[in-house]
């Protein structure tokens, strides 16, 4: 009895939990991602070749599941659909992770998964565009959204800006410890941040069209796996463009095999799947909150394995980003408790009209009970006589 209780007690508690938890869990698996492509292309691998067979792992990972666990619940695929499904493949896997690999060369990992943070600003933007978010400045909730948008599209512009001086977040010897950022020159840091710009609104636009598509397509594995497909189709011709040298596709069981498996399964197979789900209870503005997680850890990896130094301009912007994040989580949950109970979080405003209804109406039943009183003494005083 006492289990059913803890159950009964524990079940819903989950539930709203489990939304954050993933997202969560997501986090660290990017976190990893960005250690193990950073090593794997210090070995010399193609990002664009990279992308299919990230993919090609992905597909193998989640296309079986899809097809058995999704088998009578499928909708058919419509030409509309199949639309959608080509933008997702050519915004995430082509555009997204090809510009973030090369930003992610021209920079270091850290400064790359800290300019991440502008994705759920980005989001923001493009949702309310194609009216998935409501704003209303009337209400608490979306007020803090638009603040928290702010911040963090200025903590992003101190990052980028200000660099300031460099330290190590662990210390390391001297031979080794300042490779990466000496490698990245003024001129590759600046392209490297307008390509992460460019990674950013194709991100932010898979989600937004990802959205879109789950109404339409309520299949999440299936989906994930056509997305993975079309990453293979797309980023191939792509990549077939790009790299001539066939010697480029070997890989052998080395950095560059991992990279590959880690990250499709994880980061793309996985990913998909669980963003899928998210996305469809939560909207893509949740999706996209958990941002500064993956960058708290990445930045500890990389100083820990990679040795990389910090510039102080990412950590203040970094700091003014969360800020500007939590602003916008903090809206998205009082908008979120505010639809459950019924009740919007919307500041004190008198409606005239509606008041003054009300006292017309208070009025009118005055009258008719002065009126009726009057009625039923005359009434009375007849029968005794």
């Amino acid at each position: 009895m006492a289990d059913q209780m803890f159950c009964g007690a524990f079940g819903p508690f989950l539930n709203k939990v489990k939304p954050y938890l993933a997202m969560v869990s997501l986090q660290f698996g990017y976190a990893g991602m960005y250690i193990v492509t950073m090593m794997c292309f210090k070995r010399g691998m193609s990002h664009w070749i990279l992308v299919v067979y990230r993919h090609a792992f992905a597909t193998l990972a989640v296309a079986p599941f899809a097809i058995v666990l999704e088998r009578k619940i499928r909708p058919k695929m419509t030409l509309r659909v199949f639309i959608k499904i080509l933008a997702l493949g050519f915004l995430e896997p082509v555009i997204d992770q090809n510009l973030y690999y090369v930003g992610l060369k021209s920079t270091t990992a850290t400064y790359a998964s800290a300019f991440v943070n502008l994705l759920p600003a980005v989001t923001f933007i493009l949702a309310v565009i194609f009216r998935i978010e409501k704003v209303n400045l009337k209400k608490k909730s979306s007020m803090a959204k638009v603040i928290g948008t702010a911040i963090t599209v200025a903590g992003a512009m101190v990052m980028t800006l200000y660099k300031g001086p460099m330290f190590n977040l662990v210390p390391h010897s001297r031979g080794g410890s300042h490779t990466a950022a000496a490698a990245s020159t003024p001129e590759n840091w600046v392209a490297g941040t307008i390509e992460l710009i460019s990674c950013i609104v194709g991100w932010s636009g898979f989600f937004i069209v990802q959205s879109m598509t789950l109404k339409e397509y309520p299949a999440e594995l299936s989906l994930a796996a056509w997305v993975c497909v079309m990453g293979i189709v797309e980023g191939g011709i792509v990549a077939l463009i790009m790299e001539r040298d066939w010697n480029a596709w070997k890989i052998g069981f080395d950095a560059r095999l991992l990279a590959a498996a880690y990250s499709g399964i994880v980061c793309s197979g996985i990913a998909y799947y669980v963003q899928s789900i998210v996305n469809k209870v939560k909207g893509p503005v949740f999706v996209t909150a958990f941002s500064p997680l993956s960058m708290v850890i990445t930045s500890v990896l990389a100083a820990i394995i990679l040795a990389e130094s910090v510039h102080l301009g990412s950590c203040i912007g970094a700091v003014i980003i969360v800020m500007g994040l939590y602003s916008v989580v903090w809206g998205k949950s009082k908008e979120g408790k505010g639809n459950e109970t019924g009740k919007d979080q919307e500041l004190p405003v008198v409606d005239i009209k509606e008041r003054s209804t009300i006292v017309d109406d208070i009025s009118d039943d005055v009258t008719t009970v002065k009126s009726k009183v009057p009625a039923e003494k005359k009434a009375s005083i007849l029968q005794e006589l």
